[in-house]
């Protein structure tokens, strides 16, 4: 366990680096323990000096929201980023919070209901660099470009994995000052783990036995973390056979990177009060169920190609009525939380209108769906018409939709893409018509007729075997795990969207 002595080790270490240069600090805050913990040495520490030593520099404290964090822990970092900056500025400290999010191209639901990305896996993880990492790394980019160099403080420990501590190490012996690692990633920046050393309890010792500076409730913390926790233990450490409080992880609440969201589960099971997270949990598991997921998803990767493993497709992008549906089910769970939900969720945004707006510009321009159906659904759901940001001039609609329809169906019943290859070159040119010259208007007739070149699954299937036989035959290099019976199936998505 911790001692006081090595607490105030801790703090000369900190006010030491902190007075030895005019370089920028920046602290991860996520409001979780080991934050919480960082964020709060360095307050304490910083307090000890006289007023004009302890505002030496500026000291950032970001928080990267990913728009699809736990609404729990969001209100709570929230309300927490509101008391850092008041009490900053009350006690003459030098933080300044800044909340990042990141950009609206980048979102979750941008991505998922967008794009129709399958959901993030250990074979396909798209969301944390784009969600968590990008919008913190531009934050410090900026800050290095502007003073040169930027120091980072992490709550990284050691003891969080035999990983963690690897990585650490490892950077730890390239260290040129000392207490400071470079950032593998980032030029010029340095970081800072002030917690490196310890370990679980250490943190929770530390919480509990001095007072929160910015006058947040560590007890409170601890009772997040108790309610995340399946047993509902949380108990004070008082020797080492005593389980420790620190193993929950809060996370966005449509991770399906793990098969269950325990945290969520065991909130919702430890306290009756949150039961009305319930439907964001099915829909979780909904979006995360491998079984189902294979019919749900085109047979295509994003660009029209195919891509063979072990004898069938690895399918690609989800489909149009999975991801009209999938927004709709969004859209109602919001609008349940918001009526039935706690007071201060009553104007919860799980999807915000940029993103809405975004989704809809890429399901009309990079998908030619030219029915429209983004705004209606928004309309149906909520009773209020979507601030439309995309202007979509066309004389087609959701009629002209339905004969076509209609048609392709009626003339070519086997030919399952003859519909989508038709709305395709429709919606070309009528983009291209009302353009006084048509340059480049062959090339995107060639590349839509060349995405919906097979007749169904079946005929792609029989293609991508019989071109892998022909480079077989031929002797030249080609993709062996394509025909292989052996090795992993499509449950992953090795071959991306």
């Amino acid at each position: 366990m911790i001692t006081k002595k090595e607490i105030q080790n801790t703090y000369k270490i900190i006010q030491k680096v902190y007075l030895e240069d005019d370089i920028p600090w920046v602290i991860g805050y996520s409001g979780g323990k080991d934050s919480t913990a960082t964020l709060q040495l360095v307050w304490l520490a910083l307090k000890e000096l006289p007023l004009e030593q302890r505002k030496h520099k500026v000291i950032h404290v970001i928080s990267t929201d990913t728009l699809v964090e736990s609404p729990v822990i969001a209100k709570w970092v929230e309300n927490s980023l509101g008391f850092i900056e008041r009490e900053s500025e009350r006690q003459d400290m030098p933080f300044v919070k800044h909340r990042l999010t990141p950009q609206v191209n980048d979102t979750f639901w941008v991505n998922l209901l967008g794009r129709g990305y399958p959901y993030p896996r250990v074979t396909m993880r798209w969301c944390t660099d784009r969600l968590k990492i990008k919008p913190s790394n531009k934050f410090v980019h900026d800050v290095v470009s502007a003073y040169g160099e930027a120091i980072l403080l992490l709550g990284t420990r050691k003891a969080e994995s035999a990983h963690r501590a690897q990585n650490m190490d490892y950077y730890e012996k390239k260290r040129v000052r000392d207490y400071l690692s470079p950032n593998g990633s980032i030029q010029n920046e340095l970081v800072f783990s002030p917690l490196e050393n310890w370990s679980d309890d250490d943190v929770w010792y530390f919480l509990l036995q001095y007072k929160n500076p910015w006058g947040y409730s560590n007890k409170d913390l601890m009772s997040l973390y108790r309610g995340a926790s399946a047993d509902a233990e949380c108990p004070i450490v008082m020797s080492a056979d005593t389980p420790s409080c620190g193993k929950s992880r809060f996370g966005c609440w449509m991770c399906t990177m793990v098969e269950k969201d325990k945290s969520m589960e065991a909130m919702i099971m430890n306290d009756s009060q949150k039961e009305w997270m319930m439907p964001l949990l099915e829909f979780r598991n909904e979006i995360g169920d491998a079984e189902r997921d294979r019919d749900r998803r085109d047979f295509r990767k994003i660009k029209g190609n195919v891509f063979l493993y072990n004898g069938r497709l690895v399918h690609g992008p989800y489909k149009k009525e999975v991801r009209e549906h999938w927004l709709r089910r969004l859209l109602e769970i919001q609008k349940q939380i918001n009526v039935e939900g706690p007071e201060e969720f009553k104007d919860l945004k799980l999807i915000t209108e940029a993103e809405l707006n975004k989704i809809r510009q890429i399901w009309l321009e990079e998908k030619h769906e030219f029915q429209d159906t983004l705004p209606g659904i928004y309309e149906e759901v909520t009773g209020e018409k979507l601030n439309l940001e995309y202007h979509y001039g066309s004389a087609y609609g959701n009629e002209e939709w339905k004969l076509l329809e209609r048609v392709c169906k009626d003339n070519y019943p086997e030919e399952e893409l003859a519909f989508e290859l038709s709305y395709r070159l429709v919606d070309i040119e009528n983009r291209f018509s009302t353009l006084q010259k048509r340059k480049g208007i062959y090339n995107s007739l060639e590349n839509e007729i060349t995405k919906c070149y097979f007749k169904n699954e079946k005929d792609a299937t029989e293609f991508a075997l019989h071109r892998v036989k022909r480079k077989k035959d031929m002797g030249v290099s080609y993709n062996q795990k394509a025909e292989s019976i052996e090795g992993l199936t499509d449950t992953g998505d090795s071959g991306g969207a």
